[in-house]
């Protein structure tokens, strides 16, 4: 049997839209000032019509029973890099994603960075494989940027400390 040039086309644009909307798949590394460390494992980003759902399927994080801070940072990079005279880790990928300027770190849901995710949460032998949801981000937001896990938890605001309060960064993945 033939197919008709219409049948094609029509296969051709669905396969395409299916593409648009693929899941993104991030490679998860420790990170230390030494560089980029041994996989921790990956996190899947995967568009829904309430936002971008990041199912985290990593092992072996440090800080473990606790909740560790969770944001997409502006550069495509986990390398080290210098500050004050000091090398912090994966800080070439630089801050918060805010790409409206709020300067100001908040909720998931809130009016500060895009980039404010959910706190993930590490369970006692070191894993984190429990969804989260960022209600405002698209898939198209993640490209050319960077995902990061800080030790300690986030308050979502910037007091007493900013930025959540949340530690060093301990693991990082390059979005593609």
């Amino acid at each position: 049997m033939r197919m008709s040039c219409r049948v094609l086309l029509g296969a051709a644009a669905l396969s395409l839209a299916a593409f648009a909307h693929a899941d993104v798949v991030i490679e998860m590394h420790a990170v230390s000032k030494d560089g980029v460390g041994k996989s921790v494992g990956k996190v899947v980003a995967t568009q829904s019509k309430h936002g971008v759902v990041f199912t985290p399927i990593l092992e072996g994080l440090p800080e473990r029973g606790t909740l560790h801070g969770f944001h997409v940072h502006e550069n495509p990079s986990c390398e080290p890099a210098e500050k004050n005279g000091k090398v912090v880790p994966a800080l070439a990928a630089g801050s918060h994603y805010d790409p409206k300027k709020t300067n100001r770190h908040s909720f998931p849901w809130g009016t500060g960075h895009l980039g404010d995710l959910p706190a993930i949460y590490v369970d006692m032998k070191g894993n984190a494989n429990s969804p989260v949801l960022a209600p405002r981000l698209k898939l198209s937001d993640l490209k050319g940027r960077s995902l990061m896990i800080h030790a300690g938890g986030d308050n979502y605001s910037d007091q007493p400390k900013p930025l959540g309060g949340g530690g060093a960064r301990v693991a990082c993945g390059v979005i593609r």
